[in-house]
C-alpha cells in the first residue's frame, strides 16, 4: 500500500490561490471611478455581447474579469437574489453591501471546497448613493474576501501598475469625461510603461447617474455618445496643455525683461 501524497493546507491553499491569480491576470482590465454625478465603468473589451459589466439592480451595478462563464454565472445569481429581496421586503433593502456579502460567501465556499476548483474571477460590485459621500464600491477577489474602495479600482490584468496611476490622477468632482479619459488612459498602459492606442470600438462603458429620474440609474455609454465623450475630454486636455505651455513661455520672457 502506497503512502498518499501530502500537502500541508498552508501550499494547497497557496496553489488555488495562485492559480486563480494567473487566470485573472490574462484577462483585460476594468477600471471603475467615482465622478461628480455618479460613478463610471470603463472595462477594454471589444465583444459587443459578451458583458463585463451589467446591471443588477436600481441602483447597482456589477463588473467583472477572468473566466466569462463564471462571473455570468455570478451575475445571474446577483440578479435573482436582488429580485426576490426587493419583491420580498421593500427595494431599499437591496443594498451593495449585501450583495457583495453573498458573493464573498460563494467565492470563500468554491475557494475553500477541494471538490472543484477555485473560481477565476475578481468582481466589483458598486452603489450610487444621492450625493458622492454615499456612493459605495466593494472589491471581491478570488478567495471571497471584501475590499471596500473609495474613488477608484483596477481589477484584472496589470491592475497594480492601473490602481498606482489612478491614484496619483483621480481627484474628487471630476466630470464624466475628465473620469473617461483618466480611466482610457490607465487601461491603455501596458506592463512594459509603453502606450497604447483605445478606440471606443474596443471600451465597453456604463455609468450609475444618479442624477437619471427614473430609480434604474444603469446607463450603457454607446457609439456616437461615447466618441463625442472622447473627443471631448481629448479637446479640453488639448487646451489645457497649450494654455500652459503659453503661461510658461510668458513667465520666461518676463524673467528675461
Amino acid at each position: 500500500m502506497t503512502t498518499p501524497f501530502y500537502v500541508s493546507p498552508q501550499q494547497a491553499m497557496a496553489d488555488r490561490a495562485e492559480y486563480a491569480r494567473k487566470g485573472i491576470a490574462r484577462g483585460r482590465s476594468v477600471v471603475v471611478l467615482q465622478y461628480a454625478d455618479g460613478i463610471v465603468f470603463v472595462a477594454e473589451n471589444p465583444s459587443r455581447a459578451l458583458h463585463k459589466v451589467s446591471e443588477i439592480y436600481d441602483r447597482i451595478a456589477f463588473a467583472a474579469v477572468g473566466k466569462y462563464n463564471e462571473f455570468e454565472n455570478l451575475r445571474i445569481g446577483g440578479v435573482r437574489y436582488a429580485d426576490l429581496r426587493g419583491y420580498t421586503y421593500d427595494r431599499e433593502d437591496v443594498t451593495a453591501r449585501g450583495l457583495a456579502n453573498v458573493y464573498a460567501q460563494t467565492l470563500g465556499t468554491i475557494f475553500s471546497s477541494a471538490a472543484e476548483k477555485p473560481y477565476e474571477v475578481e468582481l466589483i460590485v458598486a452603489e450610487v448613493g444621492e450625493g458622492p459621500e454615499d456612493d459605495q464600491i466593494y472589491r471581491l477577489p478570488h478567495d471571497g474576501s471584501i475590499v471596500d474602495e473609495h474613488g477608484s479600482v483596477a481589477v484584472g490584468g496589470n491592475a497594480d501598475q492601473i490602481s498606482s496611476y489612478l491614484d496619483q490622477r483621480h481627484r474628487d468632482g471630476m466630470t464624466l469625461a475628465e473620469a473617461l479619459k483618466l480611466a482610457v488612459d490607465s487601461l491603455s498602459r501596458d506592463n512594459n510603461g509603453g502606450e497604447r492606442s483605445l478606440t471606443a470600438e474596443q471600451l465597453e462603458v456604463a455609468v450609475l447617474d444618479r442624477n437619471r429620474p427614473q430609480k434604474r440609474k444603469f446607463k450603457r455609454v454607446l457609439g456616437g455618445q461615447l466618441s463625442r465623450l472622447l473627443e471631448s475630454a481629448e479637446s479640453a486636455a488639448g487646451s489645457e496643455d497649450s494654455s500652459d505651455s503659453e503661461g510658461t513661455e510668458e513667465s520666461t520672457s518676463e524673467s528675461e525683461d
